[in-house]
C-alpha cells in the first residue's frame, strides 16, 4: 500500500497525554502519527499534503462519550451517517452512542448492527453503548456480556434512570466483571414526575411543573453507595447540580472509581432561558440555576468533573413544535460543543490543558479506547482549530438531520478548521 503523508505545520500542539503544549510540526504517515518535531525540522518533501496551521491548535481527535445517533429505528431524527458528519464538523473523531434506539441496543444483534453500519457509512469512529436493562424498562438485565463481546464499550439506560437499586447493583457487578463502566442517568423518576423544568420560583412564575434538584442528588448519592459496595466504575452522565457535585467530590476523596461529565448547555445557560417557552431549552436534566452553572464550570476547571460530553439528542419537528410540557427533551450539540466550552478557557475558568483533557484523555480512559493522544505510533486522529475565529451558528450549517438547537444565531468563538480520522481529512472548514 502506498503511503500518504500529511504534514501539519506552524501550529501549537496541545496533548495532555504527553504533557505537550508548544509549537511543533506533526507528520502523519499511513494513518498514524509518525513524528512530532520542532517547527521546520520535518522537511516539506516528507509529505504529499501540507496543512498550514499558523495560529491554530493541533489537538488529539476529540472524543464524545455521549451521543444519540437514533439508528436503528428513529432515522427521521438522525442516522449514523448524518450524526457522524456533524461530529467531524465539530472536531470529534470518536463518538459513543447511547442505547435508546428502536429496537433498544439491549442484545448483541443490535450492537453488531450499529458496529457494522458504522463501518459502512460513519465519518468517524463509533462505539456502541449497550443498555443496562431490556427495553430500558428497568425490570430485567440486558445481555451485557454478549453486547460487550460485540463491541459495546459501556452500559447505560441513558434517558431512563434504573430505579431498582438491586438491579443496578447487579448491573454494576456484571459491568465490573466484563471490564466496562456503567453510565448513570441520575434522576429519581418518581421525583421528576411530570416536571419539565428546574423547580423553583421561576417554574412557579411560568406555570410549568418543576423538577427538584433533589431528583439528581438522590440518584447520584445512590450510585456512589452502590459503587462503594461493588467497586465497579460508575460514571455520572450530564451532572447539573451543585449538591450532586459535592457527592462526587466526597466519592473521589474516598478513592471510589466515580467519574462525571458535564454538557455544554449545562455549562453555559440557565433556567432563565426557559422564559420564552422555547422547547429547544427543554432537556433532561433541566437547565439549572446560575449558582449550579457556576459550580459546574468550576468543577470542570479543577477536574472534579472529568469529561465534557455533548448529550447530542436530535429530535424532529414533530417532537419539538408542540407545547413545552409535551415536547421531547434534548438538543443537538456536536457542532457547537467546541466554541461553547472554549469560552470557559477564554474567561480563565478552565485551563487549556484541562479543557483538552476533558475532551480527549479522560473520555478515552473511561471507555478504554486507544485514542485521545498524538503519541508517535498511535492512530492519526487529529483536530485542528482556531481558538479565536468568530462565526455564527446558522440553520444552513447544521449537518445533523435535526435542527433542535438553542444556540442558533449565537456568535461563537473557536472554530474547527480540520478533522482527521486515521490519517484521512474528513472535515475542512469552508474558506471565509
Amino acid at each position: 500500500m502506498s503511503s500518504f503523508n500529511i504534514l501539519i505545520r506552524g501550529g501549537k500542539v496541545i496533548d495532555p497525554s504527553q504533557r505537550i503544549n508548544g509549537d511543533f510540526d506533526v507528520l502523519i504517515q499511513d494513518g498514524k502519527i509518525f513524528a512530532i518535531d520542532q517547527p521546520g525540522k520535518i522537511p516539506a518533501a516528507a509529505a504529499q499534503e501540507i496543512i498550514e496551521a499558523k495560529g491554530a491548535w493541533i489537538l488529539p481527535g476529540l472524543i464524545d462519550i455521549h451521543v444519540h445517533l437514533r439508528e436503528p429505528g428513529l432515522e427521521y431524527k438522525e442516522t449514523i451517517e448524518t450524526g457522524t458528519r456533524a461530529a467531524v464538523a465539530g472536531g470529534f473523531t470518536s463518538v459513543a452512542c447511547m442505547a435508546n434506539t428502536q429496537p433498544v441496543n439491549d442484545t448483541p444483534y443490535v450492537t453488531a448492527f450499529i458496529r457494522e453500519k458504522a463501518k459502512a457509512v460513519a465519518a468517524c469512529r463509533v462505539f456502541p453503548i449497550g443498555a443496562v436493562t431490556k427495553g430500558l424498562r428497568g425490570e430485567e438485565l440486558a445481555e451485557i456480556g454478549a453486547m460487550v463481546a460485540e463491541g459495546a464499550v459501556a452500559i447505560s439506560d441513558d434517558g431512563m434512570p434504573v430505579m431498582n437499586s438491586y438491579l443496578m447493583r447487579k448491573a454494576m457487578d456484571y459491568a465490573k466483571a466484563f471490564g466496562v463502566p456503567i453510565i448513570s442517568h441520575a434522576e429519581d423518576s418518581n421525583l421528576v414526575g411530570k416536571g419539565v423544568m428546574n423547580e423553583g420560583a421561576l417554574s412557579n412564575e411560568l406555570g410549568l411543573r418543576g423538577i427538584p434538584a433533589a431528583a439528581e442528588e438522590i440518584l447520584v448519592a445512590r450510585e456512589i453507595a452502590l459503587c462503594r459496595l461493588t467497586r465497579a466504575p460508575v460514571h455520572i452522565a450530564h451532572i447539573s447540580t451543585e449538591v450532586g457535585l459535592e457527592h462526587v467530590r466526597r466519592a473521589k476523596d474516598a478513592g471510589l472509581p466515580v467519574t462525571a461529565e458535564a454538557s455544554p448547555h449545562h455549562l453555559r445557560i440557565t433556567e432563565e432561558s426557559v422564559r420564552g417557552y422555547d422547547t429547544n431549552f427543554k432537556m433532561a436534566p433541566p437547565l439549572r440555576t446560575e449558582g449550579d452553572v457556576e459550580a459546574l464550570q468550576k468543577a470542570v476547571g479543577e477536574g472534579l468533573v472529568d469529561i465534557i460530553a455533548t448529550d447530542h439528542a436530535p429530535h424532529g419537528l414533530t417532537d419539538k413544535a408542540v407545547e413545552f410540557d409535551q415536547a421531547s427533551c434534548g438538543i443537538i450539540g456536536l457542532q457547537t460543543a467546541v466554541p461553547l466550552t472554549l469560552d470557559l478557557v477564554h474567561k480563565g475558568i478552565v485551563s487549556v490543558d484541562r479543557w483538552v483533557e476533558a475532551l480527549t484523555v479522560k473520555p478515552a480512559k473511561l471507555l478504554n479506547l486507544p485514542y485521545g493522544t498524538l503519541r508517535v505510533g498511535q492512530a492519526a486522529d487529529v483536530t485542528i482549530l482556531d481558538p479565536l475565529a468568530e462565526w455564527v451558528f446558522s440553520h444552513d450549517q447544521i449537518l445533523s438531520k435535526s435542527h433542535n438547537s438553542p444556540f442558533l444565531d449565537w456568535k461563537l468563538r473557536g472554530k474547527v478548521l480540520a478533522t482527521i480520522v486515521a490519517g484521512k481529512v474528513l472535515h475542512r472548514a469552508a474558506k471565509e
